[in-house]
């Protein structure tokens, strides 16, 4: 199972089966530039050390987000299920492509496991049918447009690239268990292996 987040400095407080309401949101700053969602090369900013992030045994935080299925996706709703909830930059940008074709690749070994599989970004359910269209991705994409899991999750926050601070997702991995409670975390990710690092941590953590 992977290693917990070294970025962690607290843990969260967030109920695991409490109805499906909104997370906390972090107090008002002042507006930062919009974060590139890679550099030109595919590469990901960096993400800041300071920030907190949820981690294994941790409950994960009560949501409600729209999907591009045309359905509203709850915790409550997968209460007793496992599923991964993966945190992505932008769609169609050459990271979030690969990143999403490589759970595509993998979607029907998670669902033999009994996993559900969200993508989560802050792109409007126009541009999440789209890229989902596109690329024939079996999965639901949650539009988090406002933020507010990505910063209850700890994965919203301040990245540097080439020099450039700026504020966004910071592409990151959950897998949360039937109680509710997180079984494995990745933050920040690397693309490349990383769909089937899940899929082993899944297969592994099911045995």
């Amino acid at each position: 199972m992977p290693s917990r987040s070294p970025a962690r400095t607290s843990p969260a407080t967030s109920p695991a089966t409490s109805p499906a309401t909104s997370p906390a949101t972090s107090p008002a700053t002042s507006p930062a530039t919009p974060a590139p969602a890679t550099g030109p090369s595919g590469q990901d900013p960096k993400a800041s050390p300071a920030r907190v992030t949820l981690a294994v045994g941790d409950p994960a935080p009560a949501f409600d987000l729209p999907g591009d299925d045309g359905l509203r996706h709850t915790l409550a709703a997968l209460k007793d299920r496992r599923f991964v909830l993966y945190f992505y930059p932008r769609d169609s940008t050459p990271g979030c492509t690969t990143e999403a074709c490589d759970f595509r690749d993998r979607h029907a070994a998670l669902l033999a496991a009994g996993v559900q599989l969200f993508g989560v970004s802050g792109d409007d359910l126009k541009s999440h049918a789209k890229f989902r269209s596109k690329h024939a991705l079996p999965f639901p994409l949650l539009s988090d447009q406002g933020h507010e899991l990505a910063r209850a999750f700890g994965v919203f926050g301040e990245k540097t690239l080439y020099g450039r601070v700026s504020q966004g997702i910071i592409r990151s991995t959950f897998l949360v268990g039937p109680n509710g409670r997180i079984e494995a975390a990745w933050s920040p990710v690397k693309v490349n292996g990383h769909a089937e690092a899940v899929l082993q941590a899944v297969l592994g953590a099911g045995a």
